[in-house]
């Protein structure tokens, strides 16, 4: 392409309706513009980059053996009343009515679409297992569509629907579909890890979410540094127990005046310790009434999926009132302690861990230092409650973990036999019996992809692409071609040579002042610039700079077509 043609143009300023800085990026470097709010145009340099996404996607999904197909975008309200998901979905659900006044959405996705499909041609157990995906505009109706095309209302995703006759095929072709996902995002150029997640509104039984880790990211998540790649959402992951022993009691048992002091900080503070020596303890509404004491060491956080787990609470999970709190401990919040209690007592086993802690003395201004398990309480019921934190060891056996943001832009799912038995979708199987299919879903957001790269993968000046996702893989910088004939000929000329061996060349021919040819060429993110200037051709050299490089290089003009050639093929 000669950016001469392309008739869109950066920007210097930050656009104000922008947030995140691939939405900044996205607008200044011309790769989207603003249609609606979610609601996005994809311009030629923008629409390079996702294709080469979809690509990729693809070209891993056929090496699966999985077939590509093209379902409807419009889909019959019929098929969503069927499965339950009509009034379950919510108002994400775009409703609309044709003009006979029948119901029809706008597809946030397509399982119920694929599984009549299914149900009509699928007669067999010899026609499974199968694989069906598609590349499609998909439409939610975001309650907050923000951060560009991050959380748009309208996206391109690339779904996929596998059907089987047992579970043991379904793992299998859960795996196909885990190690395909790995080898996308790979070589996408991505950093990026597999998380188990939580099921949602897809449902089913099992899912794992792969995770771009970017600081901007509205997932937190943990991640090992062991050669484990050990990595969950935070309120999945697991705190194992301390490895060391609990210390033996060193100092006497004291009950310490603390006049307004409630606080963990507080307290801390007032009594000259840490956070992390200090135990508070939290009161939640029972199943059958009454109240479950929860004590977590005073610097942690509390879980509250794996609290919900504890026997004998209210689900979902709610705090005792003040008035409940009274009347089980004859105390108001802020003082309570794990000292005298008659309620249920479930103990983090960080917590469990401490040695002469401080803790409320169930007495209004009133803390205990020198509290010991064994000592001066009875030893509890000690489980995992707590959220991780930065330095844990890593449940997978090997590292410690951190706490990183992450973007997710792929979904896997074992639906099981949610929307084939719904939608009654059944093969015969060997004796000739009806048997219900068994079902996979696997989603990757291609727009999201675009956007999670850039979070990646970007500095002051701009946009850094990894290589296979660059809408071009160089760009020529033509310095003054229009006043110097040799500039003008040596730029068409390596243009011409560059397409002859298939790599994606940017010729930069406007007519503009260096500088901002230098900043475009940064700000769009090409991974290697070549400049063509008097000087260089005098000199028989050309100035090669790649994208995250700090200097220039000096390459000789009769080389440069080789080495480009073995730097990208390199990067692929």
């Amino acid at each position: 392409m000669r950016w001469s043609r392309y008739p869109i143009n950066t920007v210097k300023e930050n656009p104000s309706e922008a947030e995140v800085i691939s939405h900044q990026l996205m607008l200044r470097a011309g790769l989207i513009r603003r249609l609606a709010a979610g609601i996005y145009s994809w311009t030629p340099f923008g629409l390079r980059s996702l294709r080469k996404v979809e690509a990729i996607i693809r070209e891993e999904m056929d090496r699966t053996g999985a077939l590509e197909v093209l379902l409807p975008a419009v889909q019959p309200a019929e098929l969503w009343q069927e499965s339950g998901r009509w009034e379950q979905y919510g108002p994400e659900l775009l409703r609309l009515k044709d003009r006979h006044q029948r119901d029809f959405v706008i597809g946030p996705t397509h399982e119920e679409v694929i599984t009549d499909l299914a149900r009509r041609e699928l007669k067999s157990y010899r026609q499974l297992p199968v694989n069906f995906y598609q590349i499609q505009v998909k439409f939610r109706d975001e309650i907050r569509p923000r951060f560009g095309v991050m959380r748009g209302r309208e996206f391109i995703m690339k779904d996929a629907y596998s059907f089987h006759a047992n579970q043991e095929s379904l793992q299998e072709g859960y795996n196909a579909m885990r190690t395909a996902y790995i080898r996308m995002f790979t070589r996408m150029g991505l950093e990026f890890r597999a998380v188990k997640a939580d099921t949602g509104s897809i449902g089913g039984t099992a899912s794992e979410e792969f995770q771009v880790l970017a600081d901007s990211g509205e997932d937190t998540i943990a991640v090992s540094d062991g050669k484990d790649l050990y990595a969950a959402n935070l309120e999945h992951a697991p705190a194992l127990p301390p490895k060391n022993l609990r210390s033996l009691p060193s100092t006497k048992l004291t009950k310490v005046h603390t006049p307004g002091k409630k606080s963990i900080v507080e307290v801390a503070e007032f009594l000259d310790t840490t956070a992390e020596h200090t135990l508070k303890l939290l009161m939640f509404t029972g199943a059958k009434g009454g109240v479950i004491a929860i004590a977590l060491r005073g610097d942690h956080e509390l879980n509250a999926i794996k609290a919900q787990k504890l026997p004998g609470i209210a689900v979902p999970l709610n705090l005792a009132t003040k008035e409940v709190v009274f009347a089980a401990t004859g105390c108001e919040p802020g003082y309570l302690g794990p000292r005298g209690l008659s309620c249920p007592l479930f103990v983090d086993h960080a917590a469990l861990n401490l040695t002469d802690f401080v803790c409320g003395a169930n007495e209004k201004d009133q803390h205990y230092t020198g509290m010991n398990w064994g000592r001066d309480l009875p030893e509890p019921q000690a489980a995992d409650l707590r959220n991780v934190v930065a330095g844990d060891s890593s449940p997978g056996g090997d590292g410690t973990l951190s706490i990183r943001r992450g973007i997710e832009v792929g979904h896997i799912f074992q639906l099981g036999k949610k929307y084939s038995e719904a939608l009654n979708a059944k093969v015969l199987d060997e004796s000739g019996k009806p048997v219900t299919m068994y079902m996979g879903c696997y989603g990757i957001g291609a727009t999201r992809i675009v956007a999670a790269a850039i979070e990646q993968n970007h500095d002051a000046a701009g946009i850094i692409w990894p290589e296979p996702l660059a809408p071009f893989s160089v760009v020529l910088v033509a310095l003054n071609a229009s006043k110097s004939p040799r500039v003008l000929a040596l730029s068409e000329q390596l243009y011409t040579e560059l397409q002859a061996v298939n790599i994606d060349v940017l010729l930069d021919d406007r007519d503009a002042r260096p500088g901002i040819k230098f900043a475009d060429a940064e700000l769009l993110g090409i991974p290697h610039r070549l400049v063509i200037s008097d000087r260089g051709i005098e000199s028989g050299e050309l100035e090669y700079r790649q994208r995250r490089a700090k200097e220039n290089e000096a390459w000789p003009t009769t080389e440069v077509i080789t080495r480009l050639q073995f730097l990208i093929k390199s990067k692929k």
